[in-house]
């Protein structure tokens, strides 16, 4: 039976988005991961390959990283 892969990544909330950004993509390098602010507006498709890391003006997580 194949191991899932990990989807989440609440670790990460409070800590710097660029940190967040270079461990994800080392644990998972066909992911599109990526830091938006927390007020932007993006679209709502879901991808299962696409991370966005939200951050506030400080560049810190706010929220749980997940895919889609």
């Amino acid at each position: 039976m194949a191991e899932a892969k990990k989807s989440s990544w609440p670790e990460f909330v409070g800590q710097p988005g660029a940190a967040a950004v270079a461990a994800i993509k080392a644990e998972r390098p066909e992911l599109e991961v990526s830091t938006s602010p927390c007020d932007a507006m993006l679209t709502m498709d879901f991808r299962e390959n696409r991370v966005r890391i939200m951050v506030d003006a400080a560049g810190n997580v706010v929220a749980p990283p997940t895919c889609g």
